[in-house]
């Protein structure tokens, strides 16, 4: 969307930038399953539905890079590496589970149609 002067409106850019980090088919579900605390790369793994490794590397590199989650390394062997939102992927949460329930409440509705 631009203005007269041909600058894109301020509005527009807020949600591109938020679409362009949490608009991927895996943020939302990795940060909603994250919601629940701490977890290990194979615990969201298996959380995330569908998700191959590949694309769970990509999505929490983009994530950690945006400030939405920290990744903490554990010297063990295996290495141990947990994820957990930051402040800044909290403050998601509300939206983010307004959004889980309304797909839920669309689905029951399909269903029964």
């Amino acid at each position: 969307m631009e203005n007269n002067n041909g600058n894109k409106s301020q509005k527009t850019c807020g949600i591109k930038d938020v679409l362009d980090i949490i608009g991927g088919k895996w943020a939302m579900p990795i940060i909603y399953n994250l919601s629940k605390g701490k977890l290990r790369f194979m615990e969201i793994e298996r959380t995330v539905t569908g998700i191959n490794t590949r694309m769970l590397v990509k999505e929490l590199k983009n994530l950690e890079a945006n400030g939405i989650v920290t990744r903490t390394v554990f010297a063990t062997v295996p290495p141990t590496v947990e994820y957990e939102l930051t402040n800044k992927g909290e403050k998601l949460l509300p939206s983010i589970k307004s959004l889980h329930e309304w797909g839920q409440e669309y689905a029951e509705v399909e269903m029964n149609e």
